[in-house]
């Protein structure tokens, strides 16, 4: 049987799941085009300031957005006539609205996601164990790092470093919004009808190489592409990550640890 040939994958995700070290797979390929959150803020000017676009207040919404959807496409194709993107739940109700503005006529988002992107494989990403991923995120809020490379220099800071402090009530509010994000994304599956091709963090940290094979073959893309690839993040957690998870689950039985 001849796999199906796609042109473009979403990866359906929330933050902290693997995201990162996905995408920087898919990449270094070269087959799979260069997928990133080009979306990311539910705000068009943010979309057209982070796509390197200059704004011209002549044009209407509808060219506006043709214009940064044209854009992104360039971006996260590449050279490889594949688009990759990574979709945040938190831009999800924005970029849809937006989508809908663009293509009025098809009844679905999937119908008007492939009217933009083409024949589109959707990826979900999650990570299973939601108090690893809540401590994670709070942990690179207050550290301002959220990625690191293999030799220790640093990928992406969002902000200068605050003192480590561990919050459970902001802990158990995170856990809360990444159980509702994967429940969002559930929903959406089966309204849109869609069988996506389901990820895990876990599955995804033991085996990067094998899940990026496994993911090239579902896009129709020879998985050999993955056999030269090298990793490119690191993971962040460590010592505090491991307490603070420790606490948590203490201060929740009413043991001690």
């Amino acid at each position: 049987m001849t796999a199906t040939r796609y042109e473009s994958y979403v990866i359906c995700t929330s933050p902290r799941s693997g995201s990162t070290l996905l995408c920087s797979l898919l990449e270094a390929t070269g087959v799979a085009g260069v997928p990133d959150s080009y979306f990311h803020q539910p705000s068009v000017a943010e979309w057209i300031k982070d796509l390197g676009l200059s704004p011209d207040p002549a044009k209407g919404e509808v060219e506006t957005l043709q214009e940064v959807f044209r854009k992104a496409i360039a971006l996260g194709s590449g050279d490889t006539g594949m688009f990759g993107l990574r979709l945040q739940r938190h831009s999800f109700a924005c970029f849809t609205e937006k989508l809908a503005l663009l293509h009025p006529d098809p009844a679905t988002d999937v119908g008007r996601l492939e009217a933009v992107f083409g024949r589109t494989l959707f990826v979900h990403l999650t990570r299973e164990d939601k108090l690893d991923q809540a401590v994670s995120f709070l942990k690179a809020q207050q550290s301002g790092l959220w990625h690191r490379a293999p030799d220790g220099s640093e990928l992406e800071r969002l902000s200068a470093p605050q003192e480590l402090r561990y919050d459970r009530e902001a802990i158990a509010a995170e856990m809360a919004e990444m159980v509702a994000m994967d429940a969002a994304w559930a929903d959406w599956f089966k309204g849109e009808e869609i069988d996506p091709l389901r990820l895990t963090y876990g599955g995804l940290s033991a085996d990067p190489i094998g899940t990026l094979k496994t993911v090239l073959t579902a896009l129709g893309r020879d998985p050999a592409a993955a056999d030269t690839v090298e990793i490119g993040v690191a993971k962040l957690s460590d010592a505090t990550n491991e307490d603070w998870v420790r606490r948590f689950r203490t201060e929740a039985t009413g043991t001690q640890a």
